[in-house]
């Protein structure tokens, strides 16, 4: 070979020469590393074992077939670390996990579970129960809108001071971000700006055991029986959060996260395939109303990092997440294509000093940037109508009208009237009397 390439000029007599005298370097008794994606492995380990016993896995010659994307896999490791390297010195002592799916079938392709990715240890994707913080909150949500008949993207928020006394007799006292209260706000802003306060009173109003229901509806056991649920007070491994988000990324289709897609005898015999044959999806304009929500979070929210990077074509939906006293960074995203959930946090519980915006939505970009994936369609999908709303009271108005704001809503589920921002303008001209509402075109101010 490196004859034919000096014979056809890709290498000079002097290449040649020191090429041919170098050694091969081959290892000594070298092989593959035996164990070189141990948090993956982790989870083929115990999806292959509730099939199969130790004595059929260690005699049976088997063949086992898994979901893992190599490239994806790669990425997904380059991600934590060079995310990890540019917090500086705040990245000292801060662990991370990761997990990326097919968003349309559940499957699992990558999985890092420790800041040293072939670190054969603790695997913080599957066994860590942290607060997830503000990646609840789109299920709140989710659930109001399930009733499109009283709740849309362009409800009112109360988004008011909240004081509430617990059973043991302290009084519980939730805060924005900000610490600042925030009137008018409709519910795609709320949602976009992650506001504590107009989530609560939603969730309040919505019902703690439908939103308790909707989760345990998921395998989640052990769910906070008391307001702050509605904030993010959960402990939740990153794989369990990416089991919720799937259900987003899957367009309504509950699909369980698989690493193994079959197992064959040592005859080549199929002996089990694991494929999940989705259903008709549930709720599934609810679903979209949300991911339209959050493509809002990514676009102008708390995630706006990406609608401000060339990742801005991918239209994702996603989530920043941050627990109390900045213990856990947390951030689920979705294209039309993958599914990412990045984790960051200290073995130690102490306070990291991220938020979801600057830890874990840090190794999300990094991920996209290399990892090749279909844009999330802008449009929001079957079942909705575009509408424009006036952010001030949430009913329609016309284009035209001062601060028209575009959002999707289930299809008749808002009264065709608009609120009268045409004769609002008239009588603002004229000093004439008009009536409360008008389906007319309005006249440009």
């Amino acid at each position: 070979m490196l004859q034919e390439f000096y014979d056809t000029g890709l290498l000079s007599a002097a290449q040649l020469n020191a090429a041919q005298a170098a050694p091969l370097d081959v290892i000594k008794d070298g092989r593959l590393p035996h164990n070189r994606f141990p948090a993956f492995m982790d989870l083929v380990r115990t999806q292959i074992t509730a099939d199969f016993d130790e004595k059929a896995l260690r005699e049976g010659n088997l063949s086992i077939f898994t979901t893992l994307d190599p490239a994806a896999q790669l990425y997904t490791e380059q991600a934590i670390t060079s995310a990890l390297k540019s917090l500086g010195k705040r990245g000292d002592g801060v662990q991370a996990a990761g997990v990326v799916t097919n968003a349309q079938t559940g499957s699992v392709l990558a999985m890092v579970g420790s800041r040293t990715p072939d670190d054969p240890g603790f695997n913080r994707a599957m066994d860590i129960r942290r607060q997830i913080g503000s990646t609840i909150k789109p299920f709140v949500y989710l659930v109001a809108l399930t009733q499109p008949q009283r709740w849309n993207l362009a409800s009112m928020m109360d988004d008011s001071p909240i004081s509430m006394r617990q059973p043991n007799g302290s009084v519980w006292t939730p805060q924005n971000d900000d610490h600042q209260s925030h009137d008018p706000l409709i519910m795609v802003d709320a949602l976009a700006h992650s506001w504590n306060l107009a989530t609560i009173h939603l969730g309040m109003a919505v019902g703690l055991p439908r939103i308790q229901a909707f989760l345990k509806s998921f395998g989640i056991g052990d769910i906070n029986p008391s307001p702050s649920l509605l904030i993010g007070a959960l402990d939740l491994a990153p794989l369990q959060v990416a089991q919720l988000y799937q259900y987003l990324a899957a367009d309504g289709h509950a699909l369980p996260l698989l690493a193994v897609r079959g197992v064959l005898d040592g005859k080549g015999r199929t002996i089990k395939r694991y494929q999940v044959q989705p259903g008709p999806g549930e709720y599934q304009e609810a679903v979209r109303l949300v991911t339209w929500a959050m493509q809002q979070v990514a676009e102008y929210g708390t995630a706006s990092a990406i609608g401000n990077s060339a990742l801005a074509s991918l239209h994702a939906a996603g989530k920043t997440g941050t627990s109390n006293d900045m213990r856990d960074s947390w951030f689920a995203g979705f294209t039309g294509e993958h599914l990412a959930v990045f984790w960051m946090g200290r073995d130690d519980n102490k306070p990291t000093t991220l938020f979801g915006a600057s830890g874990g939505l840090r190794a999300w970009r990094d991920l996209f940037a290399k990892l090749p994936t279909r844009p999330l369609a802008a449009a929001p999908g079957p079942g909705l109508e575009m509408a424009w709303i006036n952010p001030e009271d949430g009913r329609r108005t016309e284009p035209q009208c001062q601060g028209a704001q575009q959002v999707p809503v289930v299809a008749g589920s808002l009264p065709a009237e608009t609120d009268g921002c045409f004769w609002q303008s008239v009588q603002g001209l004229f000093g004439g009397g008009a009536p409360a509402s008008s389906t007319s075109t309005p006249i440009r101010e």
